[in-house]
């Protein structure tokens, strides 16, 4: 069976969302629309707005609500401010076209040296063909942008690195192993409803409190991301297993 791929990020968050379990680690999303966004400021004050389907971070833009009626949007590292909502949703809707967007409540991520960042944590088929969390990896985003995507300037880096100033040490091994088994809950969710599914990149947002929540689902995450780790171990991994069900091509030998 051919590896199954999903593009509409909606699509894959109407699944989740029929799990009580995983819900509740899922920020408030809606389709994009003058009414949608303008309820999402007034209640978070921050959202990002973002393609339903795309890739590496393009097209993501930052959202804010500044007082009580003034607004800004950052792009890239583009910031633009207005003065009225439908004069933000007016310029929105230039950059967007006649795509379908999602708004999606905005978490303020972790830091690490003034940085935002966020995590990837990787879930494969197993060559015995069950679900298995092979890594987890963090990216640090570019000091100038909102994304943290590698191809968009960000920074791969160890997990226990980045949560050194915020979890002591010896509870990393713990909080890792809860997000493996969200991994895992999530792969299991998505495949009832998508059975070609072999392997899922999450990026999970850890807001101040610690808590975990799942800002995308990648059907075709970047395996070659963990080779930037220091422990080679984990890209042997992720690359055996990927091998297994054909992510990767067997190279010949004469």
């Amino acid at each position: 069976m051919a590896i199954q791929r999903v593009v509409s990020k909606w699509s894959k968050t109407s699944v989740l969302l029929a799990d009580d379990s995983i819900a509740a680690h899922i920020p408030l999303t809606r389709k994009l629309s003058h009414d949608s966004l303008s309820a999402m400021l007034n209640q978070h004050g921050m959202v990002y707005v973002k393609p339903d389907s795309g890739t590496f971070g393009i097209g993501v833009i930052r959202v804010e609500a500044i007082g009580s009626s003034s607004y800004r949007y950052q792009e890239g590292t583009r910031v633009r401010t207005f003065e009225s909502y439908d004069a933000l949703y007016q310029s929105l809707r230039q950059l967007t076209g006649k795509r379908t967007y999602l708004v999606q409540r905005g978490i303020h991520l972790l830091r690490h040296r003034k940085r935002r960042f966020d995590l990837r944590v990787m879930v494969q088929k197993s060559p015995r063909g069950q679900w298995e969390t092979t890594g987890i990896i963090g990216r640090l985003a570019h000091p100038g942008k909102i994304v943290t995507n590698y191809h968009s300037g960000g920074t791969p880096m160890a997990f226990g690195e980045l949560m050194a100033t915020h979890l002591p040490q010896a509870e990393h091994r713990s909080y890792a192993a809860r997000l493996e088994k969200l991994g895992v809950q999530v792969a299991r969710r998505l495949q009832s409803s998508y059975p070609g599914l072999k392997e899922i990149g999450i990026d999970v947002a850890l807001d101040t409190q610690l808590r975990p929540w799942i800002l995308e689902v990648n059907t075709k995450p970047d395996p070659y991301i963990f080779r930037k780790l220091k422990d080679r171990s984990v890209f042997r991994k992720v690359y055996r297993y990927g091998l297994a069900y054909g992510r990767f091509r067997r190279k010949q030998t004469s």
